[in-house]
């Protein structure tokens, strides 16, 4: 009766099967690609820290805006 509820009657759908690791494999692939763009935005954000280029520019007061 299970089987018949959840729609499995001669086994599992190889089209199933295949469209699940397609997409496991995908997702794998997302995660390895988001730590290696986590690792660089690291890098850059601790590069932009020590070497801020807003830092090194040296104003004594904001000048006025051209009207």
């Amino acid at each position: 009766m299970a089987k018949a509820l959840l729609g499995y009657v001669g086994g599992s759908d190889p089209r199933l099967i295949a469209e699940m690791r397609r997409l496991q494999q995908r997702v794998q692939d997302l995660e390895s690609e988001l730590g290696r763009i986590q690792a660089e935005n690291d890098a850059l954000a601790a590069a932009a820290s020590h070497d801020s280029l807003l830092e090194s520019i040296d104003v004594p007061q904001a000048e006025p805006a051209l009207t």
